[in-house]
């Protein structure tokens, strides 16, 4: 049975911890700006989603949307933290994506023959899917282009 060296592997469990209270916060902001930028209130809409009817899908249409700006903020910052040699770099990599992600958000807003922050409130789960792989892919993407 081999025996784990312990002493060996602590700089890398502190460098472990040094990263996750960098990248928890970097998602932490990305998810509130963007639950700031929205006209609707994310929060309501979940709360009430156990009722039936337009409530309850205007709840699934939330969910999927801010679900898939998570995914998608998520797939940038694990880049960074793949990417990066130093906390530096993830954190300035961590907000350019998370302004990439936000700028790739109102760029579909704008170019939509609908409005994405008025259908989501109305029960729009399609939009609220279509949002989500939207922001899911902008994560790929982004995610794709960070490197050395």
């Amino acid at each position: 049975m081999m025996m784990l060296n312990m002493q060996g592997q602590w700089p890398h469990v502190v460098n472990f911890l040094l990263y996750l209270a960098a990248a928890l916060p970097l998602l932490g902001i990305g998810v509130w700006l963007f639950a700031r930028l929205t006209p609707y209130k994310e929060g309501e809409l979940l709360h009430n989603g156990a009722q039936d009817g337009m409530a309850g899908r205007a709840a699934e249409a939330a969910a999927h949307d801010l679900g898939g700006k998570l995914l998608g903020l998520t797939l940038v910052l694990a880049s960074a933290i793949f990417h990066s040699v130093h906390i530096w770099d993830l954190l300035f990599w961590g907000a350019v994506g998370i302004v990439s992600q936000v700028l790739v958000a109102n760029l579909f807003e704008r170019i939509t023959p609908y409005q994405v922050a008025q259908e989501i409130p109305k029960g729009n789960v399609a939009v609220g899917i279509f949002s989500a792989r939207l922001s899911v892919a902008a994560g790929l993407l982004l995610a794709a282009l960070i490197s050395y």
